[in-house]
């Protein structure tokens, strides 16, 4: 059974850093894409990073660029998020989800429709 549960948001101050993390379970971590998209209210879903299943493509809009990393864990099928220099417009619900099985070793996107699962999201909000 495919699931994936994020962790690691929470309440910060501006300027600060979270990592968030995706647990992965069931066989599809051996040939999934994993992304990370949030959503703010009254906003759509976006897309701010993605890393193939091979590892050697990651992408991330220009909005977040140079402040948002994706990578992997050593160990236990978890893809992490970090997130630095947090801005209150970083505030919303942030997502993971992994890729279809169809997509080759090397793609990742940022488009949801290329997403066939996802997790329920954990909140980051950034105030003062």
């Amino acid at each position: 059974q495919v699931q994936l549960v994020e962790s690691g948001g929470g309440l910060v101050q501006p300027g600060s850093s979270l990592r968030l993390s995706c647990g992965v379970s069931g066989a599809i971590w051996d040939y999934s894409a994993i992304g990370w998209f949030r959503q703010a209210p009254g906003k759509e879903r976006e897309a701010v990073a993605c890393i193939s299943n091979n590892s050697r493509v990651r992408k991330y809009p220009d909005s977040v660029k140079g402040r948002f990393t994706i990578f992997k864990g050593n160990a236990n099928k978890t893809v992490h998020l970090q997130i630095n220099g947090l801005a209150p417009d970083d505030t919303a619900l942030y997502f993971c989800a992994a890729g279809s099985a169809l997509r080759a070793s090397d793609w990742c996107g940022d488009s949801i429709d290329g997403y066939a699962y996802w997790g329920r999201g954990t909140q980051v909000t950034v105030a003062s």
